[in-house]
Protein backbone atom coordinates (compact mmCIF):
# COMPACT_ATOMS: atom_id res chain seq x y z
CA UNK A 1 0.00 0.00 0.00
CA UNK A 2 2.78 2.36 0.98
CA UNK A 3 5.58 1.56 -1.58
CA UNK A 4 5.00 4.24 -4.02
CA UNK A 5 7.23 7.20 -3.27
CA UNK A 6 5.08 10.24 -4.26
CA UNK A 7 8.00 12.36 -4.12
CA UNK A 8 11.01 12.51 -7.05
CA UNK A 9 14.56 13.39 -6.13
CA UNK A 10 17.84 13.76 -7.14
CA UNK A 11 20.12 11.40 -8.41
CA UNK A 12 23.37 11.89 -9.82
CA UNK A 13 25.40 9.27 -12.38
CA UNK A 14 29.34 9.38 -12.32
CA UNK A 15 30.40 8.16 -15.97
CA UNK A 16 32.31 9.66 -18.54
CA UNK A 17 31.93 13.14 -20.28
CA UNK A 18 31.77 12.37 -23.47
CA UNK A 19 29.12 9.42 -22.47
CA UNK A 20 27.35 11.97 -20.47
CA UNK A 21 26.89 14.25 -23.26
CA UNK A 22 25.91 11.38 -25.57
CA UNK A 23 22.93 10.46 -22.84
CA UNK A 24 21.93 14.02 -22.47
CA UNK A 25 22.02 14.86 -26.51
CA UNK A 26 19.72 11.19 -26.44
CA UNK A 27 22.14 9.55 -28.30
CA UNK A 28 22.66 6.62 -26.07
CA UNK A 29 20.78 5.63 -22.88
CA UNK A 30 22.21 5.52 -19.15
CA UNK A 31 24.02 1.67 -18.63
CA UNK A 32 22.04 -1.38 -16.96
CA UNK A 33 24.89 -2.64 -14.36
CA UNK A 34 24.30 -6.50 -14.47
CA UNK A 35 27.25 -7.66 -12.11
CA UNK A 36 26.57 -10.43 -10.09
CA UNK A 37 28.16 -8.22 -7.17
CA UNK A 38 26.20 -5.31 -7.54
CA UNK A 39 24.77 -3.74 -4.36
CA UNK A 40 21.31 -3.74 -5.40
CA UNK A 41 21.03 -5.84 -8.00
CA UNK A 42 20.34 -5.00 -11.86
CA UNK A 43 19.52 -1.43 -12.54
CA UNK A 44 21.14 2.21 -13.53
CA UNK A 45 22.65 3.19 -10.52
CA UNK A 46 22.93 6.64 -8.83
CA UNK A 47 23.88 8.62 -5.91
CA UNK A 48 20.67 10.46 -3.88
CA UNK A 49 21.29 14.08 -3.54
CA UNK A 50 25.19 13.31 -3.45
CA UNK A 51 26.75 15.26 -6.33
CA UNK A 52 30.35 15.23 -4.31
CA UNK A 53 30.16 11.11 -3.84
CA UNK A 54 29.32 10.44 -7.86
CA UNK A 55 32.33 12.46 -8.95
CA UNK A 56 34.33 10.94 -6.18
CA UNK A 57 32.93 7.56 -7.73
CA UNK A 58 34.06 8.89 -11.08
CA UNK A 59 37.40 9.99 -10.32
CA UNK A 60 38.51 6.68 -8.91
CA UNK A 61 36.66 5.06 -11.76
CA UNK A 62 38.95 6.39 -14.32
CA UNK A 63 42.23 5.55 -12.33
CA UNK A 64 41.43 1.97 -13.42
CA UNK A 65 43.45 0.75 -16.58
CA UNK A 66 40.07 -1.22 -17.97
CA UNK A 67 37.50 2.25 -17.53
CA UNK A 68 35.91 3.43 -20.28
CA UNK A 69 36.04 6.40 -18.06
CA UNK A 70 38.74 8.77 -19.17
CA UNK A 71 37.04 11.89 -18.35
CA UNK A 72 35.43 12.25 -14.92
CA UNK A 73 32.16 13.49 -14.97
CA UNK A 74 28.30 14.18 -13.51
CA UNK A 75 25.05 13.43 -14.53
CA UNK A 76 22.04 14.63 -12.61
CA UNK A 77 18.72 13.20 -13.33
CA UNK A 78 15.38 13.76 -11.78
CA UNK A 79 13.98 10.36 -10.34
CA UNK A 80 10.71 9.00 -9.51
CA UNK A 81 10.98 6.04 -7.36
CA UNK A 82 7.26 5.00 -8.31
CA UNK A 83 7.35 0.72 -6.85
CA UNK A 84 10.24 1.38 -4.53
CA UNK A 85 12.00 -1.76 -2.69
CA UNK A 86 13.25 0.43 -0.15
CA UNK A 87 15.58 -0.79 2.20
CA UNK A 88 15.23 2.08 4.09
CA UNK A 89 11.86 1.18 5.17
CA UNK A 90 11.53 -1.44 7.83
CA UNK A 91 8.84 -3.68 5.96
CA UNK A 92 10.63 -3.84 3.21
CA UNK A 93 13.74 -4.97 5.17
CA UNK A 94 11.68 -7.34 6.37
CA UNK A 95 10.25 -8.66 3.50
CA UNK A 96 13.96 -8.74 1.90
CA UNK A 97 14.99 -10.94 5.11
CA UNK A 98 11.96 -13.05 4.06
CA UNK A 99 13.58 -13.58 0.55
CA UNK A 100 16.62 -14.71 2.06
CA UNK A 101 15.04 -17.41 3.53
CA UNK A 102 12.92 -18.78 0.38
CA UNK A 103 16.63 -18.42 -1.45
CA UNK A 104 18.66 -20.16 0.77
CA UNK A 105 15.92 -22.89 0.76
CA UNK A 106 15.96 -23.16 -3.09
CA UNK A 107 20.09 -23.38 -3.39
CA UNK A 108 19.96 -25.75 -0.20
CA UNK A 109 16.81 -28.01 -2.81
CA UNK A 110 19.32 -27.76 -5.70
CA UNK A 111 22.70 -28.84 -3.56
CA UNK A 112 24.58 -25.43 -4.42
CA UNK A 113 26.28 -22.67 -2.41
CA UNK A 114 25.25 -19.80 -1.69
CA UNK A 115 26.88 -16.98 -2.79
CA UNK A 116 28.80 -14.38 -0.28
CA UNK A 117 29.51 -11.07 0.28
CA UNK A 118 33.32 -10.09 0.17
CA UNK A 119 36.23 -7.48 0.10
CA UNK A 120 38.00 -7.20 -4.06
CA UNK A 121 41.19 -7.02 -1.98
CA UNK A 122 42.11 -7.95 1.68
CA UNK A 123 42.88 -5.49 3.13
CA UNK A 124 39.45 -3.71 2.44
CA UNK A 125 37.19 -3.34 5.39
CA UNK A 126 34.53 -2.93 3.15
CA UNK A 127 31.93 -5.70 1.44
CA UNK A 128 32.40 -4.55 -1.74
CA UNK A 129 31.81 -7.62 -3.55
CA UNK A 130 27.98 -8.26 -2.49
CA UNK A 131 27.22 -11.63 -4.82
CA UNK A 132 25.21 -12.30 -1.60
CA UNK A 133 22.89 -9.13 -1.51
CA UNK A 134 22.24 -8.95 -5.30
CA UNK A 135 21.53 -12.57 -5.79
CA UNK A 136 18.80 -12.08 -2.67
CA UNK A 137 17.46 -8.95 -4.78
CA UNK A 138 17.40 -10.55 -7.66
CA UNK A 139 15.17 -13.02 -6.41
CA UNK A 140 13.26 -10.41 -4.64
CA UNK A 141 12.81 -8.97 -7.87
CA UNK A 142 11.47 -12.36 -9.40
CA UNK A 143 9.01 -12.96 -6.63
CA UNK A 144 7.37 -9.60 -7.60
CA UNK A 145 7.25 -10.47 -11.10
CA UNK A 146 5.84 -13.79 -10.60
CA UNK A 147 2.88 -12.00 -7.57
CA UNK A 148 2.64 -9.30 -10.40
CA UNK A 149 3.82 -6.62 -8.85
CA UNK A 150 7.47 -5.24 -10.51
CA UNK A 151 9.54 -3.00 -8.46
CA UNK A 152 10.60 0.06 -10.37
CA UNK A 153 13.58 0.65 -8.11
CA UNK A 154 15.77 -0.19 -5.24
CA UNK A 155 16.87 1.71 -2.53
CA UNK A 156 19.37 1.42 0.56
CA UNK A 157 21.92 3.25 2.55
CA UNK A 158 25.27 2.29 2.77
CA UNK A 159 27.79 3.10 5.77
CA UNK A 160 30.99 2.77 3.48
CA UNK A 161 34.83 3.94 4.32
CA UNK A 162 36.84 4.61 7.43
CA UNK A 163 35.33 6.20 10.65
CA UNK A 164 34.84 9.54 10.49
CA UNK A 165 36.76 10.12 13.28
CA UNK A 166 37.57 8.01 16.36
CA UNK A 167 34.86 5.90 17.60
CA UNK A 168 32.34 7.53 15.34
CA UNK A 169 29.28 6.22 14.09
CA UNK A 170 29.68 7.73 10.98
CA UNK A 171 31.68 6.87 8.16
CA UNK A 172 33.71 8.67 5.36
CA UNK A 173 31.59 7.61 2.28
CA UNK A 174 28.23 6.95 3.71
CA UNK A 175 25.45 7.57 1.27
CA UNK A 176 21.91 6.58 -0.24
CA UNK A 177 21.85 4.70 -3.25
CA UNK A 178 19.50 4.31 -6.03
CA UNK A 179 18.91 1.22 -8.79
CA UNK A 180 16.66 2.46 -11.23
CA UNK A 181 15.33 -0.85 -12.69
CA UNK A 182 12.42 1.06 -14.48
CA UNK A 183 13.88 3.69 -17.00
CA UNK A 184 10.76 5.70 -17.33
CA UNK A 185 11.06 6.50 -13.60
CA UNK A 186 14.63 9.19 -14.69
CA UNK A 187 11.92 11.76 -15.61
CA UNK A 188 14.86 14.21 -16.90
CA UNK A 189 18.49 14.83 -17.08
CA UNK A 190 20.56 17.98 -16.16
CA UNK A 191 23.81 19.74 -16.28
CA UNK A 192 24.69 19.89 -12.65
CA UNK A 193 25.51 23.66 -12.26
CA UNK A 194 27.20 25.76 -9.59
CA UNK A 195 25.82 27.78 -6.87
CA UNK A 196 25.58 31.04 -7.88
CA UNK A 197 27.96 32.92 -5.33
CA UNK A 198 26.76 36.48 -6.29
CA UNK A 199 23.71 36.20 -5.19
CA UNK A 200 22.07 36.63 -1.78
CA UNK A 201 19.11 35.74 -0.16
CA UNK A 202 18.50 39.51 1.10
CA UNK A 203 18.78 41.38 -1.75
CA UNK A 204 16.02 42.90 -3.39
CA UNK A 205 15.58 43.58 -7.07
Amino acid sequence: MYNTKTSFVYGFHGTDENIAFEILNGKRYFKVSKNNYDWLGDGTYFWENNFERAKQYADETSRRGSSTVKRPFVLGAVIDLGNCLDLLNQKHLDHLALMYENFKEDVRKEKKFLPSNQSFISKDTDFKKRELDCAVIRWAHNKAKFEGSKFDTVRAAFWEGKELYPNAGFREQNHIQIAVINPNCIKGIFLPRNKDMGYHQDSFL
